[in-house]
């Protein structure tokens, strides 16, 4: 089954929103800032392991800047935070939105996804999606005894981002190049550290925005001709 990799990963969501919401219950504050603060520092550390293998800075530089004004023109963080304000409208209204945004942030922009996704539109074995289920579940208890049940509704973009990207992949690899694939994966560590930034609380980005860069990576690597095989 071609979307069986990503349907594991979002029941593997699911069961750990909800698990990490009932045990937030019983969580002290105390306890919720450190789980975030092992987690942030957990995304810090796979983000810059993936980019500091880039090998095309100036690549991943104008990807920066024509994805983030692509994701600036089209507002992507504040159609997400609409999108999560709709659901908190619905449910119990205890910052739904917040960690919805938060959640399918993590969950979409890791290399992990990408590359599962891509494996899986190839034909083959889910692994990396079978990995990236179980990592997804222990980040979700966290997130969840923390930021809310908001994080339940991150399966959502987490089935139509992953779903998407192995529909396309089956059809498209001749372009994912290894080289591509190698600069792809050390521009999505960027994000990876932009994302952990915001879980420290150290510095607040619309790493929404920067979504479309990563296909805008793909773009110039080649229009540049750098993606020859």
């Amino acid at each position: 089954m071609l979307l069986q990799g990503t349907a594991v990963n979002i029941l593997a969501i699911v069961a750990g929103a909800l698990l990490g919401r009932a045990a937030g219950k019983l969580l002290s504050e105390r306890v919720h800032r450190t789980i975030m603060a092992g987690l942030g520092l957990s995304v810090l550390l796979i983000g810059l392991q993936l980019a500091l293998r880039c090998q095309q800075p100036l690549v991943a530089i104008g990807s920066l800047i024509i994805g983030g004004l692509i994701g600036e023109w089209i507002n992507i963080e504040r159609r997400l935070e609409n999108f999560g304000i709709r659901l908190e409208r619905l449910s119990s209204g205890d910052g739904v939105a917040r960690g919805f945004v938060s959640a399918s942030l993590l969950f979409c922009v890791g290399a992990m996804a990408i590359m599962g996704s891509i494996q899986a539109g190839s034909g083959l074995e889910p692994t990396i999606l079978y990995a990236k289920s179980a990592l997804d579940g222990i980040a979700a208890v966290a997130l969840a005894s923390t930021l809310g049940i908001g994080v339940l509704y991150s399966a959502i973009p987490v089935l139509l981002y992953q779903g998407g990207i192995t529909l396309v992949a089956s059809s498209a690899a001749a372009i994912l190049t290894t080289p591509v694939m190698i600069e792809m994966n050390a521009f999505l560590g960027f994000l990876f550290v932009a994302i952990s930034l915001v879980l420290l609380g150290i510095k607040r980005f619309a790493v929404g925005h920067l979504l479309p860069s990563v296909f805008v990576c793909i773009g110039l690597m080649w229009l540049f001709r750098l993606a020859g095989a």
